[in-house]
């Protein structure tokens, strides 16, 4: 019998030494590395975080909450090492987001769209 467990740390390990996290980690060092865009990195995640904990609650987004993050997400969007950084993660994610689908496929064809017997 397989064990799942060993074949999800080896995709694991995987994951963490393909092309894609190796140039998401350099470019999330290089923005650490620069006091200036690793403190406008960490206002971005902060004001994220802020919004998704008020939307996982039910909470209001205030006007004023929309156009400060909206003005960070332009700050951001103009640094060149962050948006690399966003670059970078957008891609591993379409792997992640792949793999995912494929190890979903059992349940999906199991729970998937049922012909009606007749």
């Amino acid at each position: 019998m397989t064990n799942v467990h060993d074949h999800a740390y080896g995709l694991e390990k995987a994951i963490r030494e393909s092309d894609q996290f190796q140039a998401l980690k350099e470019a999330y060092e290089k923005v650490m590395n620069d006091a200036s865009a690793k403190e406008m990195f960490e206002s971005f995640r902060d004001t994220q975080i802020e919004i998704q904990e008020k939307q996982m609650q039910g909470q209001e987004i205030t006007q004023e909450e929309v156009e400060k993050a909206q003005a960070v997400v332009e700050q951001v969007q103009q640094h060149e090492d962050i948006s690399a950084l966003m670059e970078k993660e957008q891609q591993l994610n379409v792997v992640i987001n792949d793999i995912s689908q494929i190890i979903t496929k059992p349940l999906e064809e199991l729970y998937g769209p049922q012909e009606d017997a007749q």
